[in-house]
């Protein structure tokens, strides 16, 4: 039996509309002004048409055959469907969604994107990697491109003519780019040599565009020690010929695909280790500043994996529930409840609930969030107010180590807890759970661990600057919380998100205390860290969400209709979130209370 996968659209169309009233927001910067909520309801429609109808029937296939290396050639074939379903995709101009009209976007805001990207990834994963990485090396040529770069590359990658990847880790180094090997040697026409070995580039070589956009890490001759010493490289795997209007391809540069990972899951992408044997490349940006620009990309890139966590939370939460639902086992401990059969469906069991309410509370607040953080970079990028821009770009930075891990711990959990709601068959290829299991593991790991993540938010993004970004969000939390409070239905839901916005400050002043006498101090708590400051995020959207609901509630009593069961749901899935995985937090600060010397104190030896 394939997965299924229905768009959330009636979920999504709450979050734009109820929750963040993003036509309001949208309304106050110029270039947004014009889109209005039919649009937007419009372009999720046909968006969820495109990913349920042609990418999910690619899912199971690209898991199966995966990619195919050629070693003589160097081509790589993706599995069958993937082409095709690239050419519909580019095609439908899906790819020129968010782009600027000047590079032959449409101009649209990015929480679109953020939202087509979710349905993606839900029913695609492996295949949405690509588009979406090229997306990635638009917004870094963008930003530090120069206006030749720009003019050559950026239509092309709006297109989808043309793809892109990041090209940074080696084999000797992992997230510790200063000890990168490749060497860019300078020419007399201004272009540089490149010579170098590349790993884990994801989409490095495919047969879905014409050419691919390489943005290569690599050091200069006389370059400095670590990481002040990294540049970075336009690579093309074909050179550009033509003019930049009517650019086409011309031969072949020598960066070739000489091996294919062979991974746990994420099959139908084409991971790869690449050599570059002698390659022209072009500076972007100034010399030595490599990874200034390259933030760019992998902030993108940071994001996007927390959007594949939310993705695959809500494909396993949907296929958990159909299953549950069909699957009949046991009879209910409180009585029958299919008197007709001759047991009962699984989901009356409170375990099997347990599982499928998680996912559900964690893609719905994963949800809220995500669409959330997408409106803020709008606003950060495209606001007239400049304190407006200042302060959703630091709320920006505060919240990507948050939305990377925390949506993708939960989002690998929730796979697996869902894999179990179908007992044995979980574990069969038959049902594609196990499928969502392996391909959800990796986004933990990539685009920097979610350890790292947790180090960059407790040591980078609230220590160093005394917690400035968190209170900037606490005064949000606050300001909620105080006309949250004049509702007594509201208690229940305020409550647990005020005690805990009150003590996480006494938390964070006793990490750094600690850490004055020893940096493990951070190491050590970091990661619980990061679980509270998650679930301090998700518990103030959860609370907004039952603010939502319950004045649509009231409206509905007070007008003599019916509620709308959707949100006696949200209610139903808020109260669960409070009661059952907000308490996390208490064990998360036991933790960090108890300090580093128990992870520390033993010899290496005995090991």
């Amino acid at each position: 039996m394939p997965t299924t996968y229905t768009p959330p659209l009636r979920d999504q169309q709450f979050v734009l509309h109820e929750l963040l009233k993003v036509t309001d927001a949208y309304a106050a910067i110029p270039k947004y002004a014009g889109v209005d909520a039919d649009t937007m309801n419009q372009i999720l429609e046909e968006s969820g048409k495109f990913c349920a109808e042609v990418l999910l029937p690619t899912n199971a296939v690209g898991d199966q055959q995966g990619c195919v290396l050629d070693t003589k050639t160097h081509a790589v074939k993706t599995p069958d469907g993937f082409k095709q379903a690239y050419t519909k995709f580019v095609e439908a101009g899906w790819g020129t969604l968010t782009a600027d009209e000047t590079w032959g976007g449409q101009g649209l805001p990015h929480l679109l994107s953020f939202a087509f990207s979710e349905m993606q990834c839900s029913t695609n994963q492996a295949w949405a990697m690509y588009p979406g990485l090229a997306h990635g090396a638009f917004s870094a040529l963008e930003a530090y491109g120069s206006d030749a770069q720009k003019a050559t590359y950026l239509p092309k990658l709006v297109s989808g003519q043309w793809l892109g990847t990041m090209c940074l880790t080696e084999p000797h180094c992992g997230t510790d780019l200063g000890l990168i090997k490749t060497r860019a040697v300078p020419q007399a026409d201004g272009s540089y040599t490149l010579t170098g070995n590349k790993i884990f580039i994801s989409g490095g070589e495919n047969d879905l565009a014409e050419n691919i956009v390489h943005l290569v890490l690599a050091k200069l001759p006389d370059a400095p020690e670590g990481s002040k010493g990294i540049s970075l490289f336009i690579v093309p795997k074909f050179m550009p010929k033509g003019d930049a209007v009517n650019a086409g391809v011309g031969e072949r540069n020598p960066i070739y695909c000489t091996g294919l990972e062979h991974k746990m899951g994420i099959n139908g992408n084409a991971t790869c280790q690449m050599a570059l044997e002698g390659a022209t490349g072009y500076l972007v940006h100034e010399p030595n500043k490599g990874l200034q620009a390259m933030f760019i990309m992998m902030n993108g890139a940071r994001l996007g994996v927390g959007l594949q966590g939310l993705a695959l939370t809500e494909a396993a939460y949907q296929n958990g529930v159909a299953y549950a639902k069909d699957r009949t086992q046991g009879r209910s401990l409180s009585g029958v409840k299919a008197k007709d059969k001759p047991a009962d469906p699984i989901i009356v069991h409170a375990d099997v609930r347990r599982s499928l309410m998680t996912a559900r509370a964690y893609a719905e607040g994963g949800r809220a969030f995500g669409y959330w953080v997408a409106l803020m970079i709008d606003q950060a990028h495209s606001h007239p107010d400049t304190d407006i821009r200042k302060n959703c770009d630091a709320m920006l930075g505060l919240m990507t180590p948050i939305v990377k891990a925390f949506m993708t711990d939960n989002g690998f959990n929730c796979a697996s807890d869902c894999l179990g709601v179908f007992g044995g068959h979980g574990y069969l290829r038959d049902w594609g759970m196990e499928q969502l299991v392996r391909d959800a593991r990796i986004n933990m790991i990539y685009e920097g661990t979610n350890a790292i993540q947790s180090l960059d938010l407790l040591g980078r993004k609230i220590l160093k600057d005394n917690g400035a970004a968190l209170t900037l969000f606490g005064k949000e939390v606050e300001q909620f919380l105080g006309q949250a409070m004049s509702n007594t239905d509201m208690m229940e839901f305020a409550m647990p998100l005020m005690e805990l916005g009150e003590k996480l400050p006494k938390l964070t002043t006793s990490i750094g205390m600690k850490a004055m006498s020893s940096g493990d101090e951070v190491g050590a708590a970091s990661v619980d860290y990061l679980r509270v400051v998650g679930h301090l995020v998700y518990g103030y959207f959860w609370a907004r969400m039952a603010h939502v609901a319950l004045t649509a509630t009231a409206k509905a009593a007070q007008d003599g209709v019916a509620v709308d069961p959707f949100y006696t749901a949200k209610l139903h899935t808020a109260r669960f979130y409070f009661q059952k995985l907000m308490p996390e937090v208490d064990s998360c600060m036991a933790r960090i209370k108890n300090g580093s010397t128990s992870l520390m104190a033993m010899d290496e030896a005995l090991f």
